[in-house]
């Protein structure tokens, strides 16, 4: 049994390493696509471009190497599990016996997750059942996200097409989401124009969501990280708290703040920022140029690197290449990879965190989907992330518009909508539009009163919901973040490490605005932890003193 294709795929890439796994993982995606639709080699290309399938190679060489893959597996005689489902399909159809063995076996079936199912999967489900109506199944097709990836919706919402005699039951109750966070939603969904019966909450009241503006991706991370330290307590530990985005590199600024504010994290579902083949392959092919043209300037290979960036790792290397661009600030000189590195290591693997127990969780839309958290962060909504800037037909943009209703009903008590004004993608930095759906979501959150808990339930009279937004920080004094400066720089020298390694410019500037008077509230600094109040809090405090009048 074959657990992962990159190891069929990988030597067949005509590329060695990082590369070759990042690489291969994309083909390796297109190959589940096409066997969730019961496609064969021979028609991956045709499909592909009908379906309007984005890669960074073309459809007749995916289709090709989809077909050394299978020829391959069958040298070495290996399945993968897509083999599996075909196999099993394939027995239930022919093999009366296999198939009367099975039907004994499992006389009653139910599904969950039904608007998930693909077509192989229904053709496996078919089989399973044969001509009894012993099935169940349950579904939201609210919540279907996934036709990217080969599923198919309509097995649920035209069920009694697929698999006939059925009945079908509504349900129309949140069970999960306080009122205000069940109108947000529903607000979203309502806007699209689609007839859909509408859902209730079964929660008492809870806060309205706010939107929060951030002028830059960077204030939004440190943002969301004092949020977080201010929502933690006795009674919501750090694990019933989440952060959601949209694409997987965005993960990288807010491990960055957390590691910095000292708080606890795992990014779920994937690897952290440095331990992603994309970022892999890109520090090493940054280490070999420099080793390669040594006289030529860090910041030239940064932006070589840029250049020269496969599309599927475009995401993540315009990221290191922002992390490049604070390092050269904070550097204050030309840099080099070896700095970089150690910066890298600092910002991104610092006192902080934690893979499992009690921690913060970093995830993305699509890996949140079926969690829930006390409190949720939606972050990152801005056109071309939310709606995904590659969605162009009806069809991709209902799915992204059902995505962002995904992420904000993963929240149960709380949910904060946030977005920047200016988004860094590598070196250059792009002033950003918000997201055209949380025009909906405020028009509701300022006018309508949200659901009612459902008749039978007891709670509290519901007040109407009110948009809360966030009141941008006030500026910073010039005169004390100048003196914080000064104090970092001889400190660094005396300590014979960078300044970066003490404290950023973020975070001093942060001090600088907050004015703080004691430890607790300098605790509540974004980008200050346990560790640092243990190591500094005496000098920092004695300097807002200095400056108070």
């Amino acid at each position: 049994m074959l657990s992962r294709k990159a190891r069929v795929l990988v030597p067949l890439m005509g590329a060695r390493g990082a590369a070759a796994v990042v690489a291969a993982r994309e083909v390796a995606e297109e190959i589940e696509w096409a066997k969730a639709r019961m496609i064969s080699p021979e028609g991956y290309s045709a499909a592909a471009t009908l379906a309007g399938r984005s890669t960074s190679r073309s459809a007749d060489e995916v289709g090709e190497l989809y077909a050394r893959y299978e020829r391959e597996k069958k040298r070495k005689r290996v399945v993968d599990f897509d083999d599996l489902m075909w196999g099993c399909a394939d027995a239930l159809e022919r093999d009366t016996e296999f198939a009367a063995s099975q039907h004994w076996r499992f006389r009653h079936v139910f599904v969950d997750e039904f608007q998930d199912v693909t077509p192989a999967q229904a053709r496996v489900l078919r089989g399973w059942v044969g001509d009894r109506s012993d099935l169940c199944v349950v579904g939201d097709p609210d919540q279907a996200i996934y036709a990217f990836a080969g599923a198919d919706a309509a097995h649920l919402t035209q069920f009694s097409r697929h698999f006939g005699g059925g009945h079908v039951l509504r349900l129309d109750r949140n069970y999960r989401s306080a009122p205000p966070i069940v109108a947000a939603a529903e607000a979203l969904l309502a806007d699209a124009g689609r007839p859909r019966p509408a859902r209730h909450a079964v929660r008492s009241d809870g806060p309205p969501p706010t939107v929060t503006a951030y002028d830059t991706d960077d204030a939004e991370a440190d943002g969301v990280a004092a949020a977080l330290r201010a929502a933690h307590g006795p009674h919501v530990p750090w694990s019933s708290l989440a952060v959601l985005y949209r694409i997987n590199a965005q993960s990288a600024g807010f491990e960055q703040a957390l590691t910095k504010a000292g708080i606890p994290f795992r990014v779920r579902g994937d690897s952290r920022f440095l331990e992603r083949p994309e970022v892999v392959s890109a520090l090493k092919r940054l280490r070999e140029a420099a080793a390669t043209a040594p006289t030529r300037s860090f910041r030239e290979h940064v932006v070589d690197l840029e250049a020269d960036a496969a599309e599927e790792q475009r995401e993540h290397v315009e990221a290191l290449a922002r992390l490049a661009h604070e390092y050269l600030e904070v550097e204050a000189g030309p840099g080099a990879v070896p700095g970089f590195l150690a910066y890298l290591t600092t910002t991104l693997q610092g006192e902080a965190p934690a893979t499992s127990g009690d921690a913060v969780d970093l995830l993305t839309f699509h890996r949140a989907k079926g969690l829930e958290f006390h409190t949720v962060f939606v972050t990152g909504l801005e056109r071309g992330l939310v709606p995904i800037a590659h969605a162009e037909s009806p069809a991709d943009r209902a799915e992204e518009r059902r995505l962002l209703y995904v992420a904000i009903t993963r929240a149960e008590h709380t949910v904060h909508l946030s977005y920047a004004k200016e988004r860094t993608f590598g070196t250059r930095a792009s002033r950003r539009q918000r997201s055209p759906w949380l025009a909906p979501i405020e028009a509701t959150l300022r006018t309508a009163e949200p659901p009612r808990a459902s008749s039978g339930t007891a709670g509290p009279a519901q007040a109407k919901a009110k948009l809360a937004v966030s009141i941008p920080p006030p500026e910073h004094d010039v005169a004390l973040f100048d003196a914080l400066v000064e104090w970092r720089r001889n400190l660094a020298r005396a300590s014979g490490v960078p300044a970066f390694v003490i404290f950023h410019d973020t975070t001093l500037k942060a001090v600088a605005a907050a004015r703080p008077s004691t430890r607790d509230a300098l605790l509540a600094v974004p980008g200050i932890g346990p560790v640092k109040i243990e190591r500094h809090a005496d000098a920092v405090l004695d300097l807002v003193r200095r400056h108070a009048s």
